[in-house]
């Protein structure tokens, strides 16, 4: 309706996604989950390529075919993080202890899980993972589950106070120095790989790394911990490309994707992170280029989040997740007038995406709508920008 506050909707969207999720127990399908499914294990031959794109494959149905192929539902720990960080942003928003309880329990649950033998606290994904680069055998850790964990914890200390909050994501930054590949190690600069024994680097990595290391040192003090924050982000922005964008790999050339939304949407956020955290502001008119790309390349009018800079659909479930928290986290701290865009496609993922019972669905193609959900990759990330975007838009 005319005049209605776009904030009514955004919060009863919150509302719906919150309760399916938990009313499935935050267990359900994942993008990469193939051999989740005892019918694929059997039937596709124990060689990498072949599997790794299977799990290609497996990522693009144009219908769920994973009941036919009697794949497990299964609590993904990334997803269990970002679920956490939603009750914890919305318990910022509107104070209701019910909505701590919930993200303080799911805490729990990811400290019981956590993969032992490594240097520090460390978490994987609930399925195989065939990449074109690598093998991550389930539950096996890795950088990117690992650091959204730690920043669930984080969130936790500085929302209650309670050290072994602390003490959690300060563990998980010893995986990441000590376990992880260093293929770039200069006195300005280091680069990490995505899992252990790997020395492939997805850029964004670097940034995550990067933005859990300097929210510990800024509650420990820790020297050592700033330094290796801003050796991490100045290789991720010294790889900016002359126009403002980031590739998703590196080196440029072993990247499967060249501009995509979330991607850049997130590296963005660990720029802004270090940036504010450490107060160092070597790398704010790199973050600002590459904010103005974002926002110029990414997006059409209404606020639908294109899938590529040179490509529009799939319009993603992830890819809108991602651009509210990014723009919400922008108007936050960088410039309020950002809080507009970051409405918009929240607005229009409610519009677009959000089934009536309150999950949403995983793609919106040229021709079809991929209508099924995957509970980390739609649910956990929507969940997480709508608790992002209502406090932002309160604050600024």
């Amino acid at each position: 309706m005319p005049g209605t506050d776009p904030a009514a909707a955004w919060a009863d969207g919150l509302d719906r996604v919150l309760n399916w999720s938990r009313g499935q127990d935050y267990a359900g399908y994942s993008k990469f989950d193939a051999f989740n499914s005892p019918i694929v294990r059997a039937l596709v031959p124990d060689r990498h390529l072949i599997r790794a794109v299977t799990c290609a494959l497996w990522a693009r149905q144009p219908v769920n075919l994973r009941p036919l192929f009697r794949t497990t539902r299964s609590r993904n720990p990334k997803g269990i993080a970002l679920f956490a960080l939603a009750w914890l942003r919305r318990h910022r928003w509107r104070s209701d202890p019910a909505d701590l309880d919930e993200a303080l329990r799911l805490l729990a649950w990811l400290e019981e899980h956590h993969v032992p033998g490594y240097s520090g606290k460390c978490w994987g994904y609930d399925h195989d993972w065939y990449g074109l680069h690598f093998y991550a055998p389930k539950d096996s850790p890795n950088i990117v589950v690992t650091g959204n964990v730690a920043l669930a914890f984080l969130e936790a200390f500085e929302t209650t106070g309670r050290a072994g909050y602390l003490d959690t994501a300060r563990s998980s930054v010893e995986f990441m120095l000590k376990d992880l590949d260093a293929p770039v190690d200069e006195p300005g600069q280091r680069n990490i790989g995505y899992v252990p024994g790997s020395s492939w680097g997805v850029l964004n990595v670097n940034g995550l790394a990067a933005s859990v290391m300097i929210r510990v040192w800024r509650h420990t003090g820790e020297p050592l911990l700033k330094e290796e924050a801003g050796r991490l982000t100045a290789f991720l922005v010294d790889k900016q490309t002359d126009y403002g964008a980031w590739h998703y790999a590196w080196p440029a050339g072993t990247s499967n994707v060249k501009h995509d939304n979330y991607h850049t949407g997130n590296v963005l956020d660990w720029v802004l992170d270090y940036t504010r955290e450490s107060g160092d502001q070597r790398f704010l008119g790199a973050y600002a280029k590459g904010l103005s790309f974002y926002v110029d390349h990414l997006f059409l009018p209404d606020g639908a989040p294109k899938w590529m800079s040179d490509r529009v659909h799939p319009l993603d479930a992830h890819s809108a997740a991602q651009a509210v928290v990014t723009l919400a986290k922008a108007a936050r701290q960088f410039d309020s007038s950002y809080i507009e865009p970051a409405g918009r496609t929240a607005t229009w993922a409610l519009n677009h995406l959000q089934a009536p019972e309150g999950y949403f669905y995983y793609q919106r193609g040229r021709h079809f709508t991929r209508r099924y959900t995957l509970m980390r990759w739609c649910n956990a990330w929507m969940a997480l920008a709508l608790a992002s975007l209502l406090p932002a838009r309160r604050e600024v």
